[in-house]
């Protein structure tokens, strides 16, 4: 796998145009501006690498298009050393994002296909995180509690075990809502029953299911 003096061109305008959107957090800034992610698509579609959308992959899932990828790492505050937890890998270039700024990152993903596949990809790209076939609905409650947990499909209602797995002080960053389009929505627990919620804008994810897919 390799980066190219054309791929890191087309990061540094990609970076540009996610300022101009009202990024501002710097190191999702320039964690974007270093992981390479094309390496995280089929090698084909490298003319939409930096296109600032979303991108079919594997499993009938998507890569996040970047704009979202780093207003959901924005709103986590992510600090150097903060256990993240993540709910579905997908390709993992969220995951990628995450652990360039430092986090130490555990990720569910419920399609077998691309829990084999983001591994390999990481892997292969020098990043230590640890991998989990599973339900994100249950999280991974023996790693916890963590600064953060971030959700990368929509679900309905927020998962109460999620919930119970952050930190308190720690901030649960979700795309909230039935089909159509989501409120991206924090919560943060201030206390141990007690949670504040807040919204920031509309967006649109594939819904967040129950159970695994086995796959091929």
């Amino acid at each position: 796998m390799t980066d190219t003096f054309e791929a890191k061109g087309k990061r540094k305008k990609l970076v540009a145009e996610l300022r101009q959107k009202g990024i501002s957090d710097e190191d999702v800034l320039r964690a974007i501006d270093i992981v390479p992610r094309h390496l995280f698509m089929d090698p084909a579609f490298f003319n939409h690498a930096y296109v600032d959308k979303a991108f079919p992959i594997a499993s009938g899932q998507t890569i996040s298009q970047p704009y979202t990828v780093a207003v959901q790492s924005s709103l986590l505050h992510v600090k150097k050393r903060d256990k993240i937890l993540e709910i579905g890998t997908g390709s993992g270039y969220q995951a990628a994002i995450l652990a360039h700024m430092g986090a130490r990152v555990y990720t569910i993903e419920r399609f077998r296909e691309l829990f084999i596949k983001a591994q390999v990809t990481l892997g292969s790209l020098g990043y230590k995180i640890d991998f989990f076939y599973g339900d994100g609905y249950e999280g991974k409650p023996q790693y916890g509690p963590y600064d953060g947990i971030i959700i990368t499909a929509a679900p309905p209602e927020v998962p109460k075990k999620l919930l119970q797995q952050l930190k308190i002080g720690g901030r649960l960053v979700t795309p909230l809502g039935s089909s159509g389009s989501q409120v991206m929505t924090v919560v943060v627990r201030t206390g141990e029953d007690n949670f504040e919620y807040s919204e920031h804008g509309n967006f649109i994810f594939v819904p967040m299911l129950k159970g695994t897919v086995n796959g091929k």
